[in-house]
């Protein structure tokens, strides 16, 4: 996609986002938005983009690490459940409690029994949040092997994207066939229409994203807050005098 073009529908949906944000907060919304998909699909420049105008303490990032040697005792849902959102929040997982189906089940993180308890409850379990008052939103991104493959081999090569890549990317690569399977089964069990998934096609960075971000609108209810003038007023100097500058340590001007 054009650059320019890019930049022109991407500043009228951050502007919506802005208004989204402000709505959900005076109404006592609370919002949870699902990102999953193929390594290197996308997901996290979408998560930034989206985020980047927005109140953090109001639009929340969550991307947990592996769980603690407590976590693997405790309820499989409950690490999550503590990152909800209360009234006027939005929360967006980058992955979430669909490890489970993916990387756990093809890696043998869990066992067969843990796995298919996941898939038989995890459905009640997204009914329960969304009777509870939750808007879930759940995508998928989807990235051709070739469009992989070319993003995998920036990674390498981009110091600033290194970091990007794991050893459990790597572990990936071999097992293409069995993420594919577990993610059919996973869009079998948990597909529903009440909390459906929505496939992003996200070959194209830049369409990926204003696609998303786009339906992302559409799904939730809100509307622009209109806001009284505001007029700054006045600072009064009086009665005050900044120290002068050599008396603090100020750091080098390189790029003055």
């Amino acid at each position: 996609m054009n650059k320019s073009i890019y930049k022109k529908h991407l500043d009228r949906l951050q502007t919506e986002l802005a208004h989204l944000q402000e709505s959900v907060q005076l109404s006592g919304q609370k919002i949870v938005v699902i990102f999953e998909g193929r390594d290197a699909a996308g997901k996290g420049g979408v998560i930034k983009t989206i985020t980047a105008k927005l109140n953090p303490r109001i639009v929340r990032i969550v991307a947990l690490g592996k769980p603690t040697e407590r976590e693997t005792t405790q309820w499989y849902f409950q690490r999550y459940v503590a990152h909800l959102p209360a009234a006027g929040e939005i929360v967006l997982f980058d992955r979430s409690w669909y490890n489970r189906a993916g990387v756990e089940k093809v890696m043998g993180f869990c066992t067969e029994k843990e796995y298919q308890e996941f898939l038989n409850t995890c459905p009640s379990f997204e009914e329960t949040l969304i009777e509870s008052g939750i808007t879930l939103i759940k995508y998928w991104f989807s990235v051709s092997d070739e469009e992989q493959e070319k993003r995998f081999n920036k990674r390498l090569t981009d110091p600033v994207k290194r970091w990007k890549f794991s050893n459990m990317d790597l572990a990936s690569r071999s097992k293409w066939v069995e993420y594919s399977q577990a993610k059919d089964a996973m869009f079998a069990h948990t597909d529903t229409d009440k909390s459906p998934w929505f496939v992003v096609d996200a070959d194209d960075k830049k369409a990926a994203r204003l696609n998303c971000i786009d339906h992302l609108l559409s799904k939730i209810d809100y509307q622009p807050i209109t806001h009284p003038k505001i007029t700054l007023p006045e600072i009064d100097r009086k009665d005050y005098q900044r120290p002068p500058h050599n008396h603090q340590r100020h750091i080098p001007q390189k790029f003055a």
